[in-house]
């Protein structure tokens, strides 16, 4: 089985036009603000981690048919019928038919403000050389992987040049497959946008991405 991850639109025709909207503009709608609030507060039980919560929302069907929060509940009822947390009966009828399963752990309203501006550091002890140095030019890897991957589709395969070495972080697709942790060392690779897209439009263009080691081989 291979998974089609839309956390990479870049390059994908777009037939819908972009709409530019101010910087302050958070919800459009009273229940994206609820939306927004049961995700994090089920986060934050530790039934899953952030990158499965990631990969839930990326890999979604229809993910392209649903709006931004469309996609966060969508990912939501997914993680919940997977763990047991709630049936279909209980999702269509919008309430508890049975009593709640236990929970690890919960986010209470007062701790909301002090646990989003700690947030979730990803860096994690060196324990091992890194393979690749600032100017060494890499190719990432090519074809589609039976996982989700943080690497975007438009940078596969591709050649771009090491621009700085990030430290050893949460390797993210093995996080979000329940395999630990499994910390690689992350680079920012700079690509031509030629190489990237192909065509002259690109000139002057260069993309920067984070990949993980996992991702690169010498070119």
């Amino acid at each position: 089985m291979t998974y089609t991850s839309n956390a990479d639109l870049g390059g994908r025709p777009c037939s819908e036009p972009i709409v530019d909207e101010p910087e302050d503009v958070h919800f459009h709608a009273a229940w994206e603000a609820r939306a927004l609030a049961v995700t994090l507060a089920m986060g934050a039980t530790g039934n899953w981690n952030l990158d499965m919560g990631r990969a839930a929302r990326e890999c979604l069907p229809d993910y392209a048919k649903r709006s931004y929060y469309q996609i966060w509940i969508a990912a939501l009822e997914g993680l919940l019928l997977e763990r047991g947390l709630v049936s279909r009966d209980e999702l269509d009828a919008g309430r508890a038919l049975t009593p709640p399963l236990p929970i690890p752990r919960r986010l209470l309203a007062n701790e909301v403000s002090a646990v989003l501006a700690k947030g979730s550091p990803t860096v994690r002890p060196v324990t091992r050389p890194a393979r690749f140095a600032v100017g060494n030019v890499v190719r990432t890897r090519a074809g589609r992987v039976a996982h989700h991957t943080r690497l975007p589709a438009y940078a596969a395969g591709r050649v771009g040049r090491i621009e700085n070495v990030l430290g050893t972080h949460v390797f993210a697709d093995a996080h979000a497959q329940g395999l630990g942790e499994s910390p690689q060392w992350l680079y920012t690779v700079v690509f031509d946008g030629r190489e990237l897209w192909g065509n002259e439009t690109a000139n002057g263009l260069a993309v920067s991405v984070d990949a993980w080691e996992p991702y690169l081989e010498p070119a």
